[in-house]
């Protein structure tokens, strides 16, 4: 016989056990996450207040609030942004003129030769010794080269980089495998860095449209095999319409799925 059938000690703990099995433990609070909706937000979602707490708090979690149609945005602090408007103020006291950082440009040849020195101490996800190496090398010219240097500079897409700086340079030949994806890879000389590179090559190639195209998104982002597979015969299907022989439909969806395995992390 079990503990619990003998001894009416492990009876009890065995009853109260079947009470507390699926219940919620604890509720835990995103770091950053806010909830937007179209209306007050008590019309949506259930909502409470933590003990000790003053923030509002969801009671669904990140998946629910999706399902009922919300919006979750991450808003995470930085003290770079402190910085800077420290930075503004000490120059309006020394020079007596307010700088707008709304209106700089953005294409100094005399920033972009101070990125290609690697003189970027102090320049918030720049600063790295590993970064300012890349810099030298790459020698940005464009604003397009720091947005993409900031997206390749992570583990996985960091493997691209060096494809990236010679492309750049005139060193390694861009192939693209349509001609279609060169509107859409210019700007980071063939190689895909941005999931919304993922959903315009889904959308232009095999004509997604944007919903699916971001399905498609996030499927890879989920390492959803499943819905992967079923996007997968979608996206064939679509670049088939659209004169793109069947081989070559393949040859771009595993473009875009090696990127997944990167690009998602």
């Amino acid at each position: 016989k079990t503990a619990s059938e003998v001894d009416e000690t492990h009876q009890r703990l065995f009853e109260y056990s079947q009470v507390l099995e699926g219940m919620n433990r604890n509720a835990g609070k995103h770091a950053a996450g806010v909830v937007i909706a179209p209306g007050n937000l008590t019309d949506y979602v259930p909502l409470y207040k933590p003990a000790g707490e003053d923030a509002i708090m969801s009671q669904y979690d990140m998946k629910s609030l999706e399902e009922v149609g919300m919006i979750k945005m991450d808003f995470l602090g930085l003290r770079t942004l402190t910085v800077i408007n420290d930075a503004l103020e000490l120059i309006k006291l020394a020079r007596g003129a307010a700088v707008d950082i709304e209106t700089i440009p953005l294409d100094d040849p005399e920033v972009f030769k101070l990125f290609g020195e690697g003189n970027t101490i102090g320049l918030f996800q720049f600063e790295s010794t590993g970064m300012r190496d890349y810099l030298k090398k790459l020698k940005p010219t464009v604003f397009e080269d720091l947005i993409a240097m900031n997206a390749l500079y992570r583990p996985g897409p960091m493997d691209n980089i060096n494809d990236f700086i010679a492309r750049k340079h005139g060193e390694q030949e861009i192939k693209l495998l349509h001609p279609i994806m060169e509107t859409i890879l210019h700007e980071t000389y063939g190689i895909i860095v941005y999931q919304e590179q993922v959903m315009q090559l889904g959308s232009e190639i095999a004509g997604l449209t944007l919903a699916e195209a971001d399905i498609m998104r996030r499927a890879m982002g989920k390492k959803d095999k499943a819905l992967m597979d079923k996007m997968k015969v979608k996206f064939i299907a679509g670049a088939k319409k659209n004169g793109i022989e069947e081989k070559l439909a393949q040859d771009i969806w595993d473009l875009i799925e090696k990127f997944a395995k990167y690009g998602f992390n």
